[in-house]
């Protein structure tokens, strides 16, 4: 005769009666995640990426940075699988009006949260004003005017790379230190430029120094001939190059044509991008100083972003498109983490969040906008110092928020109320 185990449905009982609560847990997790999916307009996270894709300031950012978006948002993919992402991205021949007409679009019709990159100055004063109006979101990086943070800023415009001010402050203050004074600037003709020459010549004369002459050329010259020989007549130490990208190049290039070196001028790249360097080699670039808000080799982490952005794009990244990764990567988490893509509840959780990637670890926004984070002065290495691929720089000194950024105390930013004394 068998036994019936009266003990089973009792134990069965007590198992289902603690799986309760893993249950409720999980079904809570489930409508959360739903919710957060529900929550954003469409279902979708709509981002753009605008910049130049395939004229003189391509190579510092263009398709690469299009290539650094795609992978912050594989990245983002992992950690939260529910939200889904949409990339467009956009040339906007590093014209204002075409620039402007774009994200107009994009904010009115497509339905697109935010954009991205700009990497033109003239370019980003047309679009900070259009999101400014729509209450959307833009995030600059290789922007260099300082008005887009200072007294055009906007609550909803972004610079997370850097501004005309950082990029100027660490070499004049190495240089003019070493006595290398007076000096003269060759610059791009736009909004870049011209800021750029501005701040420089405010921050000279702030140290002591002098300004020996300025020259402009337009966007995208070829023959730098006549400027670099006002350059030389002008008798100052130091020439100070205001351009990027292919003006860059072609400049240094025609200077070491020129054998301007035997002269006992100094060159110096105020903006000067890892791309530039390889375009120019080290025979040309070697000795040049320039400020970073990143390079690739700088230590484990950013060399293993910059390993899996080379199987990409077979060239290693240069700080725009770094800065592309971080601040999607960051707009995303923010949109997961509020279960929202409404602008203003997104842009308080960037602000309350400190950036955890390896771009700029611990960086955080400051009342007119500005990412703060480390800058880098670096020196092109000679030719015979190149010991890898790519390793273009030695670092010749970390340089601290305090002295990298304009003091709150000094901003021309509306949204910067109460200032420091």
């Amino acid at each position: 005769m068998m036994h019936q185990d009266r003990s089973r449905p009792a134990r069965t009982g007590r198992i289902r009666a603690s799986l309760l609560p893993l249950a409720a847990a999980f079904a809570t997790l489930l409508t959360t995640a739903n919710l957060a999916v529900a929550e954003v307009a469409g279902g979708t996270v709509k981002i753009g990426v605008i910049n130049d894709q395939a004229g003189p300031l391509s190579d510092l950012a263009g398709p690469g940075s299009v290539a650094a978006a795609r992978l912050a948002i594989e990245d983002f993919q992992k950690l939260s699988p529910s939200v889904k992402v949409e990339l467009v991205t956009a040339d906007h021949q590093n014209k204002p009006d075409i620039g402007a007409q774009i994200v107009r679009r994009w904010y009115d019709a497509e339905a697109v949260d935010a954009v991205f990159d700009v990497g033109n100055s003239a370019v980003a004063l047309a679009v900070q004003s259009i999101a400014k109006e729509r209450g959307k979101l833009v995030v600059y990086s290789a922007v260099g005017t300082v008005d887009i943070t200072g007294k055009q800023c906007s609550p909803t415009g972004l610079a997370w790379l850097h501004d005309n001010y950082n990029l100027v402050s660490g070499p004049i203050r190495k240089l003019k230190s070493q006595g290398l004074d007076p000096w003269f600037f060759i610059a791009a003709d736009y909004a870049f430029g011209r800021n750029m020459v501005q701040e420089s010549q405010a921050m000279l004369a702030s140290a002591g120094g002098r300004t020996a002459g300025s020259v402009f050329h337009p966007l995208g010259n070829a023959d730098y001939g006549s400027f670099l020989l006002q350059a030389q007549a002008s008798g100052a130490k130091v020439v100070a190059f205001a351009n990027a990208g292919e003006q860059l190049v072609s400049a240094m290039k025609q200077w070491n044509e020129f054998g301007m070196g035997a002269a006992g001028q100094t060159p110096v790249a105020l903006l000067m991008f890892l791309t530039d360097v390889h375009s120019m080699g080290l025979q040309i670039a070697q000795g040049l100083t320039t400020m970073t808000a990143w390079y690739w080799d700088l230590n484990d982490d950013t060399r293993a972003f910059a390993k899996r952005f080379f199987g990409m794009r077979g060239t290693m990244p240069t700080a725009p498109q770094a800065a592309v990764y971080s601040a999607i990567l960051h707009y995303l988490k923010a949109v997961a983490a509020t279960g929202s893509d409404d602008t203003a509840t997104v842009l308080a959780k960037m602000r309350a969040t400190p950036v955890d990637d390896f771009y700029a670890p611990g960086a955080t926004l400051r009342a007119d906008n500005k990412l703060v984070h480390d800058f880098y002065l670096v020196q092109a290495k000679k030719p015979a110092e190149l010991d890898r691929p790519w390793a273009y720089y030695k670092v010749v000194e970390t340089v601290k928020p305090a002295d990298a950024y304009r003091p709150l105390s000094e901003s021309e930013c509306p949204l910067v109320v109460a200032r420091p004394k």
